[in-house]
């Protein structure tokens, strides 16, 4: 059965991200190291020696971090969720995943150090979202939309309004 691991470009910092996001989840590891070898240094200016590939775990998740230079950038194109059922846990993701110069966006969403998007989901949000009472999804959305972190009990008020 064939798996799918995202594969991360990085200038030149995928190690740092590695140890970053491992030290953030509590279900993970750093896997195995590919370092340049002579050639490849000299082909792509990069130290011999320095890490080309890093494979890391994140609750169950395999990644693979690439130093491959400057070329491309991350966008927000591309994002992680973080689905939390509790509101501690909405706190703790988005204060680390943000630390060091991290940039805080709406809705949940947020651009880590390195640039990576991330959605810190509340689960329960998800669930009223999809509830079958439209006026009561739409109170939740419209109050989604005025935040950045998610708070969950203003997504409740909002559900419960009468």
């Amino acid at each position: 059965m064939p798996t799918i691991t995202p594969f991360l470009w990085f200038d030149r910092q995928a190690e740092e991200a590695a140890k970053f996001y491992t030290s953030i989840f509590k279900n993970s590891k750093i896997g195995r190291i590919l370092r340049y070898g002579e050639e490849a240094a000299k082909k792509s200016g990069r130290p011999a020696e320095s890490v080309l590939t890093i494979e890391f775990e994140l609750e169950g998740q395999k990644f693979v971090a690439l130093n491959g230079g400057p070329e491309f950038k991350f966008n927000e194109s591309v994002s992680f969720v973080v689905n939390c059922d509790t509101q501690e846990e909405v706190d703790y993701y988005w204060k680390r995943l943000i630390a060091d110069g991290g940039e805080e966006s709406q809705c949940g969403w947020l651009k880590d150090k390195f640039g990576l998007s991330w959605q810190i989901t509340p689960t329960v949000l998800i669930d009223m979202l999809h509830d079958e009472d439209s006026e009561r999804s739409e109170r939740v959305m419209n109050a989604m939309l005025q935040m950045q972190k998610i708070e969950i009990k203003k997504l409740k008020d909002a559900y419960t309004v009468k």
